[in-house]
């Protein structure tokens, strides 16, 4: 079981940055878990962002945001985090991390087994 409770998000206009932390909790141990995060707009499918393996030597993006986040984990502090660079205003969503177990980078939302509750993210013009 892991709990996982994500921050970080706001508002900022377009042009900026925002750096989200997603912190895991439970008896599990943080380090064997694949980490995710996914965004969800207004009236939009829950889409894959991007995901890191457990040791981080492995990292995947989706395309619309390559060049422009990063995803990074610290194993000690239990914590994944996404640092997100010029923003447009089309990455405005929920931005939500997730947790699975696995040997590669899932980019489906159903491959996830633990989600967090979500963070806000508005990208003004």
């Amino acid at each position: 079981q892991v709990q996982l409770v994500e921050s970080g998000g706001g508002l900022v206009q377009a042009g900026g940055s925002l750096r989200l932390s997603c912190a895991a909790s439970g008896r599990s141990t943080f380090s064997n878990y694949v980490m995710g995060w996914f965004r969800q707009a207004p009236a939009k499918e829950r889409e894959f962002v991007a995901a890191i393996s457990w040791s981080g030597g492995r990292i995947s993006y989706a395309d619309s945001v390559k060049g422009r986040f990063t995803i990074s984990r610290d194993n000690a502090k239990s914590t994944v985090f996404l640092q997100m660079n010029s923003l447009k205003p089309d990455d405005t969503a929920v931005y939500y991390c997730a947790a699975v177990e696995a040997g590669y980078l899932p980019r489906n939302i159903n491959s996830y087994d633990y989600w967090g509750q979500g963070t806000q993210v508005t990208v003004s013009a």
